[in-house]
């Protein structure tokens, strides 16, 4: 069996990848076993080292693993080296870091009393195509800079990015079984996680997805983090700066073709301003250019896969034919869909149920600031939200009470190596980056002496 990468605006076939046999498998699961019995005795400044290494080779590169990127999912140049760079920066991030995130910690007691972090071992992910640099780097780093090891299930029409990947990791200095990225088909998933090698998994994709990676890691008993589906909150009140959340809006909504988990999809506009903020809204998203994305001047490619459009499209049908209204967009030849946006959404509509993965913007009108976070809570998923208001004080007290892992107050809704991210409800469980991310994959053992 083989997968194929696709390039996505041309439709050609630019590489074919053979899927592992489980002998093969089962030989690098045993390498990542030998791997980290040595790699966790090792100092952090060796890891550190080996990691900047690593940092510098993707900036050294960042041109050609961009073209990569483009080639096998489509965004546009430009985001792909963007994306390059910042995995630079969360390795670089962690390899100054780690060693102060993971330091004993001392308890007032009568006795000696503390807890260290120790690794747990193999940890498996499985990591999505939209961002096929950044979602492995940004739980690898930490993984890997607090002693534990790791193999890689990387989506099927980005095989490309997973090889580059791991043969940068080796052209850094690391020893071979610290990084793995596996060829594997779906049905080779749960012969992985009930390996006796593998301590923990995480996971980054869709609802379904988590769902069923998660159920397999509790049947086994493994420790497991899940960043599944988004529809992220977009809220602009009365009294928002609506020039500069319209510009925001529409790139939360329209960078990487609309595929990210936390791009902004439901815009949630109280009525006083909905008319003017949709007017503004529509104009820069008029202004986007869509089509080959190694082409200058354009501002989105095509969406990564057919079946991927084709979804989108039949989404807004459904929507329209529940009453939205199109006021701009909607048009789709194979993979190039259009920048579109529909007004006048209502919570029963499939744009605002579903997470719609693509170039679509949904304008729902609320009535006032507390009706505008009851709509917004009102969703299965819980990953990020925004607020848009010139009165900080009130949008403080107004974050408190969205139920999401993450609000922004006037900010483009964003990961940061320093941040724990993460989210609830269904969008999944455990956080990655920061101090609490580094630690999940960490077994904290309490340290009693008398």
């Amino acid at each position: 069996m083989v997968f194929k990468s696709i390039n996505p605006f041309s439709q050609e076939v630019i590489a074919v990848h053979e899927v592992l046999t489980d002998a093969q498998l089962n030989r690098k699961l045993q390498l990542s076993e030998r791997a980290f019995k040595e790699w966790k005795n090792t100092s952090f400044q060796e890891r550190a080292d080996k990691m900047q290494n690593l940092a510098r080779i993707l900036r050294e590169n960042k041109e050609k693993l961009g073209l990569l990127i483009t080639n096998e999912m489509g965004k546009i140049v430009s985001e792909s080296i963007a994306e390059v760079e910042k995995s630079a920066g969360n390795c670089d991030f962690y390899a100054e870091n780690a060693e102060q995130m993971l330091k004993e910690e001392y308890y007032d007691t009568p006795f000696k009393s503390l807890s260290v972090y120790d690794p747990m071992g193999v940890v498996f992910a499985i990591m999505p195509w939209n961002y096929p640099f950044w979602q492995v780097l940004r739980y690898a780093a930490p993984t890997i800079m607090s002693g534990n090891v790791t193999l890689l299930k990387h989506a099927p029409n980005v095989i490309g990015c997973a090889k580059a990947i791991e043969n940068a990791f080796l052209e850094a200095g690391f020893p071979k079984g610290v990084f793995q990225q596996i060829t594997i088909d779906i049905p080779q998933v749960e012969s992985v996680i009930a390996s006796d090698i593998i301590c923990g998994v995480t996971l980054t994709g869709s609802e379904k997805a988590g769902s069923s990676v998660a159920s397999l890691a509790g049947k086994y008993i493994k420790k497991s983090v899940m960043e599944l589906g988004g529809s992220d909150a977009f809220i602009v009140l009365h009294d928002a700066d609506l020039e500069k959340a319209a510009t925001v809006a529409t790139q939360s909504r329209m960078l990487n073709a609309g595929q990210a988990c936390i791009c902004a999809k439901r815009f949630i506009v109280t009525e006083k301003v909905a008319d003017e903020f949709g007017v503004l809204f529509a104009q820069k998203i008029q202004s986007l250019q869509q089509g080959n994305p190694l082409q200058q001047g354009i501002n989105m490619g095509p969406l990564a896969r057919l079946d991927l459009a084709e979804k989108l499209e039949h989404q807004l049908e459904q929507s329209l034919q529940q009453g939205a209204k199109l006021i701009l967009g909607g048009e789709r030849e194979n993979c190039n869909f259009q920048p579109t946006l529909i007004d006048f959404v209502t919570v029963d509509s499939v744009a605002f149920q579903e997470e719609t993965f693509g170039p679509l913007a949904t304008v729902i009108r609320a009535k006032d600031e507390n009706d505008a976070v009851t709509i917004a809570n009102n969703h299965r998923y819980g990953l990020a939200s925004s607020i848009w208001t010139k009165d900080l004080e009130n949008a403080f007290q107004l974050a408190r009470k969205m139920e999401a892992g993450n609000v922004f107050v006037n900010s483009l809704v964003r990961s940061d190596s320093r941040v724990p991210f993460g989210g609830i409800k269904k969008s999944g469980y455990g956080r990655e980056l920061g101090t609490v991310g580094i630690k999940e994959f960490m077994n904290m053992k309490s340290l009693i002496i008398e």
